[in-house]
């Protein structure tokens, strides 16, 4: 019981100590909220949605990903977004003949059974280089939270970008 007692007893802060508190280190690459190391030719991480979205609206991936940005694309597929369009099965296999075409580079995942969207997200706060292609609502929240990260979504039958310098391709309406 006298140690119960003990235990119970806060220890009262030394106002002269020194306080320590953890603060997130952002990369250097970050020029206020815009990323500089994104530069051409633009790698694209794309998401499952996004492809089957682009056969929907009839768009070719990586001309209009050209077209958006105005500079060279090279759209990435993760083993994890592969996987999960091999899922869906015979519906979805024009998405699954889209990203087996050789313009789509193969980023190879090390990790064993984790949701697409959570690898997306790992790639991304550990390598600042990708673009984010989704229509995704839930995955675009999420990327919004990671600082330097550019989001490319589909709106009025083309590809969109934003958190994009004016200098890059960013249309204006």
């Amino acid at each position: 019981e006298k140690e119960r007692a003990k235990a119970r007893v806060k220890k009262k802060e030394d106002p002269s100590a020194i306080k320590e508190r953890e603060v997130p280190q952002h990369p250097s690459c970050l020029f206020f909220q815009y990323n500089t190391q994104l530069g051409p030719p633009y790698h694209i991480l794309v998401d499952t949605n996004f492809i089957n979205f682009s056969i929907k609206a009839k768009l070719d991936l990586v001309q209009s990903m050209m077209d958006c940005l105005y500079a060279k694309c090279i759209p990435c597929i993760t083993d994890c977004v592969m996987g999960e369009i091999e899922k869906l099965g015979q519906k979805y296999r024009v998405a699954l003949r889209i990203a087996k075409d050789p313009r789509f580079e193969r980023l190879p995942c090390m990790h064993k059974g984790t949701y697409a969207d959570d690898c997306l997200i790992q790639r991304v706060t550990q390598h600042k280089c990708y673009i984010v292609a989704t229509v995704d609502k839930e995955l675009k929240r999420r990327i919004r939270k990671i600082p330097g990260v550019p989001i490319m979504y589909i709106s009025r039958h083309r590809y969109n970008i934003e958190r994009m310098p004016d200098d890059y391709g960013a249309p204006r309406f």
